[in-house]
């Protein structure tokens, strides 16, 4: 618990002890009667000596509403597989919510509790009321029990079963996958959920409609409106005309090209470098001009606001803009004019920005490079990009100059491993690698967060209405349990200071520096962050160690970038903000934050299925892990192929095992399981349905009476 929250929760637990009876001493005498009694008898007395008896009962009254009212809070639905639920309430500890308290709400509906009970170990409450419903729909399967349907969904969180009548069956059959709309959510618990199926995607052992299920789960949209398409179509046939350069500065004649992976299908990034007479460095950051094409309120903008990102599956990207545009007309081809807006920035030896300008631009790239060419070319190889060897050579000198500045300010360079899949042509992983980051890559990362540190603090220094990208620091309570784990480490650090800053959090990593289990520990250190998110307000940026922060460079995947080249041309075109602004600020940061959650959680649940569907056919089989976290009911090891899997605390060597939550570990009397430790385990279990996986310890004498299973 931070200290913020502990003062809040102190505060909170004062207000509600003086509402609940307590037993206390007076004058050194132990006294049974309660507080509230002795409360109640003083004002009854009170009340009859001054022959107000009648205002003494009202005045009772009125404290206990008020009272009531204090222990009304308002909260976000936490759901279990149980029937219990828990509150999570901003700065105070969740609260637990009994079976027979829940109103029946479901995970993420918003409600009214009242608290029970609350003691610095445990809060209990009720639900009041709910305030919002938070699902429409739900994606799961329907079954029979006592010959009537019943929907079960697959989220964990949501333990309730809905009543499925004939007529509103859609024909769907067990083993089926479908998407159950709910028409009725009561909130007695007398009364049963009802809902109606709309739409049936298919057999739940088919891996095609499992990764449409994940599609419906998290809200992410196939394809788009036709109108919509018809508007991108449109844009893109007609081009770039003579008429959108008015006013732009001219730089088709220049060195600029495109670097991106090798399966990038959209360009929204271009680079430039020059050196100055004075020895400077002068960069250029070229993005596509999206806003040129999708105007506010547009038919394409309001599916953008809805979509909010991109979401990338291994084998298919879901565009957050139709083909026209994020393909075509806004992709930075190789020898094609494209509308821009520029970063210029003037930088020194010591990477500080001495000058700058932001501006409309129109480009004609010289070349589409890869990451893999650009690296090559650097290492002495001759590839594509080695036509362009001297500016990669200063832009590269460029990058580490400001990557150096950046970690003297205490950047976090967690530098932890994706994975990467490699698909056959018949869309199955044939095998699972460890994503690669080399130079080529940190270069276009420091360039990029140069030129989205740049234009966050130009707008903030105007003053306007702005979408920033914030990254808050670490709370006192996550900062201290870390390092009551890393001492198992032999991480020292002073202790921890009022203000957390990134340089605190830079050393603890630099005494993981070189450390066998390095990159889990890292994951350690992440878990400890808290999540970047966009607001309207400034308030800098933890990990990059930025005061200023926005995403600007990507507005062809991200809502939050195409709002922010709408300011800057409104800027650069002497328009006035209209006063909305400010609230439509603040409206697409929360929307924008909601569906980068989604889409973060629905590429995770793709990830876990793809893995699962790579290892069902590996059963029995061993494999060399590390342990990377610990909990009461066992623990969990990651592959090197990033594949993660459970060992269960039942599974494990005969021994008395106590679970360690300070160090993170699993102790018994003879045997040890700690986050680092390297493991050989055993593939025991394959759940592709709800995308788990099983190890058992590869020396564990029991494993033969151990059921071996695949589920798919």
């Amino acid at each position: 618990m931070s200290k913020k929250t502990k003062k809040n929760f102190k505060q909170f637990f004062s207000d509600i002890s003086e509402q609940k009876p307590n037993k206390r001493k007076n004058n050194g005498k132990y006294n049974g009667t309660s507080g509230a009694k002795q409360s109640a008898k003083s004002s009854a007395s009170s009340g009859a000596k001054s022959g107000g008896k009648s205002t003494s009962k009202r005045n009772a009254k009125n404290t206990s509403n008020n009272k009531d009212k204090q222990q009304l809070l308002e909260g976000k639905i936490v759901g279990t597989k149980q029937a219990y639920l828990f509150c999570a309430v901003p700065e105070l500890p969740d609260f637990f919510i009994p079976p027979k308290k829940t109103k029946n709400a479901l995970n993420g509906d918003t409600v009214l509790i009242r608290v029970i009970s609350a003691t610095m170990e445990s809060t209990e409450a009720e639900v009041v009321k709910v305030l919002k419903r938070a699902n429409s729909t739900l994606v799961g399967e329907v079954m029979y029990y006592k010959n009537e349907m019943i929907f079960k969904a697959d989220n964990p969180k949501i333990s309730k079963y809905i009543r499925i009548s004939k007529s509103n069956s859609l024909g769907a059959v067990p083993g089926q996958k479908v998407v159950c709309k709910l028409i009725k959510q009561p909130t007695s618990l007398r009364e049963q959920f009802a809902g109606e199926i709309v739409e049936i995607l298919g057999a739940n052992d088919d891996s095609f409609v499992l990764e449409k299920s994940i599609l419906r789960e998290f809200n992410i949209y196939e394809t788009f409106p036709e109108e919509v398409i018809e508007s991108a179509e449109k844009q893109a046939k007609r081009g770039v005309k003579e008429k959108d350069l008015a006013g732009r500065k001219d730089l088709r004649e220049e060195e600029t090209f495109t670097i991106d992976g090798e399966d990038a299908r959209d360009f929204d990034d271009a680079v430039s470098l020059k050196m100055l007479p004075n020895g400077n460095y002068y960069l250029g950051v070229h993005i596509a001009d999206v806003g040129h094409y999708v105007a506010k309120d547009s038919v394409i903008d309001q599916e953008a606001y809805l979509r909010g990102t991109s979401v990338y599956f291994p084998t298919k990207v879901f565009p957050m803009l139709p083909e026209g545009l994020s393909n075509d007309i806004c992709s930075l081809k190789e020898n094609v004019e494209r509308l821009t807006i520029s970063v210029f920035a003037e930088i020194n030896s010591n990477g500080k920005v001495e000058n700058y300008d932001i501006c409309e631009s129109v480009i004609k790239s010289k070349a589409r490079l890869t990451y893999n060419e650009v690296f090559d070319a650097l290492c002495g190889k001759q590839t594509k990009a080695s036509q362009f060897l001297k500016t990669l050579q200063k832009m590269n000198d460029l990058a580490k100059i400001l990557k150096n500045k950046r970690q003297s300010l205490g950047e976090l360079d967690l530098d932890l491993a994706e994975p990467y899949f490699v698909i056959d042509e018949n869309n199955k992983v044939v095998d699972i690698k460890k994503r690669e980051r080399n130079d080529a890559h940190k270069l276009i990362e420091s360039f990029m967060i140069l030129a989205n540190e740049v234009v966050a603090k130009h707008f903030h220094s105007l003053k306007v209405p702005f979408v920033y990208r914030i990254h808050e620091a670490p709370t006192l309570e996550k900062t201290q349990a870390l390092l009551d784990f890393l001492k198992n480490f032999d991480v020292n650090m002073p202790k921890v200071p009022k203000v957390i800053t990134p340089l605190y959090y830079a050393d603890i990593l630099k005494q993981l520096d070189g450390k066998s289990a390095e990159e889990t520990l890292n994951k350690v250190v992440l878990r400890s962050l808290q999540k970047a998110v966009y607001k309207d307000e400034c308030v800098g940026h933890f990990g990059l160690a930025l005061e200023f922060y926005c995403h600007f460079t990507s507005p062809i995947r991200r809502y939050p970038d195409l709002v922010i080249h709408r300011i800057i041309k409104d800027k650069l075109h002497n328009k006035n903000f209209e006063p909305a602004l400010k609230n439509f600020v603040f409206e697409a940061s929360e929307t924008s934050s909601i569906r980068e959650r989604g889409a973060d959680e629905a590429e995770r649940a793709i990830d876990d299925l793809k893995k699962c569907e790579f290892m069902k056919d590996k059963v029995g089989q061993e494999f060399d892990g590390i342990i990377t976290s610990v909990n009461n009911f066992g623990f969990f090891v990651e592959l090197e192929s990033t594949v993660e899997g459970l060992v269960r605390v039942e599974t494990l060597p005969k021994d008395s095992y106590l679970y360690f939550e300070k160090s993170l570990i699993l102790k018994g009397a003879n045997h040890s399981f700690g986050i680092g430790d390297k493991v050989k385990v055993v593939l025991s279990a394959v759940n592709v349905f709800e995308r788990k996986i099983d190890f058992v310890l590869k020396w564990q004498k029991k494993f033969k009476k151990f059921i071996v299973y695949v589920l798919i």
